[in-house]
């Protein structure tokens, strides 16, 4: 009776929106844990070992950290770009309506925590950084809401999946646009050739998912080759999978629900100890205090809350939005600062902006670190507290 009690609860954690989070943040203490144990130089050595094969006309010959920052996580851009499709076609982005508050509230925090970065690292070589608070991390900021279950309204919910998925779209463009070096225009063409073919098969309605992933993957081969991100193979081989606006599960759907759990519970994961490993040195803490630390510390902690609260408040006042039903600026607010987790997005784009500089890397992740568990702390203690004094405020009015 206790195995089946057991299996039970272990397949509800599974199956919950908060486990995909308390697994990455267990991931984060353990990957913490060796980076500051004798282990970490093995360790180290382990993630730039040489995994793959080279030919004359094929070169498939990465690091482990490679694969791990190229591969999977064009896995986990692939399902961040089935939901964006998903969201257009039949969500929270379908509409004007519907969407226009998450993408105006999206939009301010991205431009704040971008532009307060800026003003501290402005004409210094860690300007290209600027990218790094602009990001949230879907799986921490969502699996915290739902830790805090119906003490805040299923929109908020609702609302905080929109805001991430359009934020995850803007990083994914500032990747492509932004963090793209030595292109390669040969390979572009190819993967550009690639690409059509898949569409085409969308306009066959040929529903078979294999028919965009084999392609895909070579996709993301060109791509990578070419000088491009290789994970934006990944949301571009999302958007050609078919898809309909009723309730028939169609490819993209199925897709989606097969490689949720393998990206929450295992993708994510991996960059997450593969990532944070950042090994506490003298002085790293006064680094907070640097330009580079300031502007990602500031800009989420901070900028993101501020763009996203009042990006809100203008929208509304001005009546292009309204808020989610039940839902009160407090609450605006307290995803705001949920918001303000970057974490494995901030220092995805960390990597790419400071590929040369190991310290810097270095600086910004712990930045990313601090601010994201200040900023997940801070929104969790708002949206709980606030929960029970609107619980203690009706309690009287009832009696």
């Amino acid at each position: 009776m206790a195995k089946l009690i057991n299996l039970k609860t272990f397949k509800e954690f599974f199956n919950s929106s908060s486990g995909g989070g308390i697994i990455l943040l267990i991931c984060v203490v353990i990957s913490l844990a060796i980076a500051n144990s004798p282990l970490a130089w093995s360790f180290e050595k382990f993630l730039h070992a040489v995994v793959g094969f080279k030919t004359e006309s094929i070169d498939l010959e990465f690091s482990v950290i490679h694969w791990i920052n190229d591969g999977l996580m064009a896995i986990f851009f692939l399902l961040v770009g089935l939901e964006i499709k998903r969201e257009i076609i039949e969500g929270e982005l379908s509409s004007i309506r519907h969407a226009s508050l998450p993408v105006l509230a999206a939009i301010g925090g991205v431009v704040v925590p971008a532009t307060i970065y800026s003003l501290f690292n402005g004409g210094t070589p860690a300007v290209h950084g600027w990218g790094i608070p602009m990001a949230t991390d879907i799986a921490f900021a969502l699996g915290i809401v739902s830790l805090l279950g119906d003490k805040v309204p299923s929109g908020l919910k609702v609302f905080l999946a929109a805001l991430a998925i359009v934020d995850d779209l803007m990083a994914i463009l500032v990747i492509a646009i932004f963090y793209t070096s030595n292109l390669h225009l040969d390979y572009l063409i190819y993967a550009a050739g690639v690409y059509a073919i898949m569409i085409g098969f969308n306009r066959m309605r040929l529903n078979n998912i294999f028919f965009y992933i084999i392609p895909g993957m070579v996709m993301w081969y060109l791509i990578h080759h070419s000088g491009i991100h290789a994970t934006i193979a990944g949301v571009l081989t999302a958007l050609t999978l078919p898809t309909t606006p009723d309730d028939k599960e169609s490819p993209l759907e199925k897709l989606e629900h097969a490689l949720a759990k393998p990206v929450n519970f295992l993708i994510m994961p991996i960059f997450a100890i593969a990532n944070t490993n950042i090994t506490f040195v003298d002085g790293m803490v006064e680094g907070l205090t640097g330009n580079v630390g300031l502007g990602i510390v500031l800009g989420l902690f901070l900028g993101k809350p501020i763009g996203i609260f009042l990006m809100s408040f203008l929208s509304v006042k001005a009546k292009i939005a309204e808020l989610p039903e039940k839902t009160t600026w407090t609450h605006v607010l307290g995803l705001g600062m949920l918001g303000g987790i970057g974490f494995t997005m901030s220092i995805f784009i960390a990597l790419l902006s400071f590929k040369d500089s190991i310290p810097l890397q270095t600086e910004a992740k712990f930045a990313v670190l601090v601010a994201s568990v200040c900023s997940g702390i801070i929104g969790f203690t708002l949206l709980n507290f606030y929960s029970k004094k609107k619980k203690k405020e009706v309690i009287p009015q009832q009696a």
